[in-house]
């Protein structure tokens, strides 16, 4: 699958089957984001690969109970570095997250972005530095839900040539 078709059939899952993803594709989909661009090449970010249930569980909990979460083969917890980029590290690590959910589709898998949830614990659940970020989690699965496409606005409304305009 080509990167239009990933972004065209991307969705938000929320249902998961309960099978792991392959050991192939786990790499592939690490390496999209280990190639994700980021301001002057710091690659402020880092991503915890949470398999183990009780530990997704436990992640799932500290998301505001989202429990689906803790159905997917994996959760993604991603981490920026203020200090290696203070300005940038946020979006640095959200574009190396989304590398990685396009990849995961084009794999066949599902994701959801989840920024609901309880950093500190989250932190102290994974060992995570106090000096370190929580961007978001990112579960990753085998969907078990194939949800419809949602309206968008017309090209129209958001994309204007040289400066701003008003409908």
């Amino acid at each position: 699958m080509d990167v239009l078709e990933a972004v065209k059939v991307r969705r938000s899952i929320r249902r998961y089957k309960p099978e792991q993803i392959r050991e192939k594709d786990l790499t592939s989909i690490l390496e999209a984001a280990r190639l994700a661009p980021s301001a002057a090449n710091r690659q402020p970010w880092r991503f915890i690969i949470v398999q183990e249930v009780a530990r997704k569980k436990a992640v799932a909990e500290a998301a505001d109970d989202q429990t689906f979460i803790s159905d997917a083969g994996m959760v993604v917890v991603a981490v920026g570095n203020p200090d290696e980029s203070a300005r940038w590290y946020e979006k640095d690590t959200m574009i190396a997250l989304e590398h990685m959910v396009l990849a995961s589709t084009s794999l066949g898998y599902g994701s959801c972005w989840i920024g609901a949830f309880d950093e500190d614990e989250i932190k102290r659940l994974l060992k995570i530095p106090i000096k370190m970020k929580v961007i978001a989690v990112l579960p990753i699965g085998i969907p078990d839900e194939k949800p419809k496409s949602r309206s968008r606005k017309e090209a129209s409304a958001i994309f204007f040539r040289e400066e701003w305009q008003t409908s």
